[in-house]
């Protein structure tokens, strides 16, 4: 193969689904009139065209491998990777999630800057030698303050600039020019068109706790709006779990379990506050698409949803029912002068900590950037 003279970004991901198609366009943008070609590299997925489109990349390309196909040791994904970068001039990589990272490493001489997104990557005591083996060309970066302090628990022996934050963000002109109007949102989620709605967007899963939002609901009820209902975006293996106690609480009239909404992002306005009862979430791509939507949040005061609503919404400790049935009585309260003063300070924060530009400043300073970018 011919080798570019171009410089070129690789950004290798393990998949397309859930956030992690968005995640590639956030960090392609990154480099948007910079000089570098970005290539966007799934590890696995078929190859489709909406999802190349969507990765704001000079050139997506797709492995296609199963789940299956990169258990062990992953020789044929290395082999397939290193003809990759063979042919173009790439000067580091962006890897999100281990499996890139690791198959990077392992396949090239590339610096590797290592995205992570979940807690307990590193826990495994393989994981840690791999890092410190490693530690020359691998550099890691958390989606939050709570990921990060979470990998610096687990490799102590890091300096820990090598370990920092780059959080989340979001293109809310661009989310706001999707939103579905109130009316036209309700209808298809079979929502009621004048009730007040809570609205909550994950998968249906332990670790989104949606069962302390049932039973914080059943009690808030009472003091709630008539006609009040509470709408659950998402599937998941817990459905007839959660229903079952849905209809235990005698709230099932009251609640609608939407299941999985293609695009979901885009029916937010059919909510009028945002809830979010995970026990312990990384980030919480979720809160910042409802501050972008204008949405009051109450969120549990966890990991990196702490961060993202601080100063702007309600916390509640995870798992506490009463708080958050207090919370949403007092958000159902509000004036519209105070819902405006909400939108703005949430509009506010998402600016200056969670857009494209707020990461863009962030990235470019960070000492492994710079330090690679100086050398190329």
């Amino acid at each position: 193969m011919t080798r570019s003279a171009e410089r070129h970004v690789l950004q290798f991901c393990h998949g397309y689904d859930g956030p992690f198609l968005d995640c590639t366009r956030q960090y392609a943008r990154l480099f948007k009139d910079t000089g570098y070609r970005v290539t966007t590299v799934f590890l696995t997925g078929v190859a489709k065209p909406e999802v190349a489109g969507n990765c704001a990349s000079d050139e997506v390309l797709f492995m296609e491998y199963s789940s299956r196909d990169i258990r062990g040791l992953k020789l044929q994904a290395m082999r397939d990777l290193r003809k990759i970068v063979a042919s173009r001039n790439f000067s580091f990589c962006i890897a999100h999630r281990f499996k890139p990272i690791y198959i990077t490493l392992w396949a090239t001489q590339l610096p590797v800057i290592g995205v992570h997104h979940a807690y307990g990557d590193y826990e495994r005591r393989t994981r840690k030698l791999f890092a410190w083996f490693f530690r020359k060309r691998l550099s890691l970066l958390g989606v939050s303050d709570a990921v990060r302090d979470d990998i610096r628990r687990c490799l102590p022996r890091w300096p820990t600039g090598r370990i920092r934050t780059l959080y989340n963000r979001v293109d809310v002109p661009e989310l706001l020019a999707e939103q579905i109007p109130m009316a036209e949102a309700r209808q298809a989620l079979g929502l009621n068109a004048d009730g007040w709605v809570i609205g909550n967007v994950g998968r249906l899963h332990p670790d989104k706790d949606q069962a302390t939002l049932l039973r914080a609901f059943a009690k808030a009820q009472p003091s709630l709006p008539p006609g009040s209902q509470l709408a659950i975006m998402g599937a998941g293996r817990l459905e007839q779990d959660l229903k079952e106690l849905a209809r235990e609480l005698g709230i099932t009239d009251q609640v609608r379990f939407v299941g999985h909404v293609r695009d979901g992002r885009r029916y937010f306005h059919a909510f009028d506050v945002f809830a979010l009862t995970s026990d312990n979430e990384p980030f919480g791509m979720v809160l910042l698409e409802a501050m972008a939507a204008g949405l009051p949040v109450v969120s549990t005061a966890s990991g990196g949803a702490k961060e993202v609503v601080e100063g702007v919404g309600i916390l509640a400790p995870p798992g506490d029912d009463e708080q958050f049935a207090a919370a949403l009585i007092h958000l159902s309260r509000l004036e519209e002068e105070q819902r405006r003063d909400c939108a703005e300070r949430m509009l506010q924060r998402l600016n200056e900590r969670f857009s494209d530009r707020a990461a863009s400043q962030a990235f470019w300073r960070l000492p492994q950037v710079t330090d690679l970018t100086a050398e190329n």
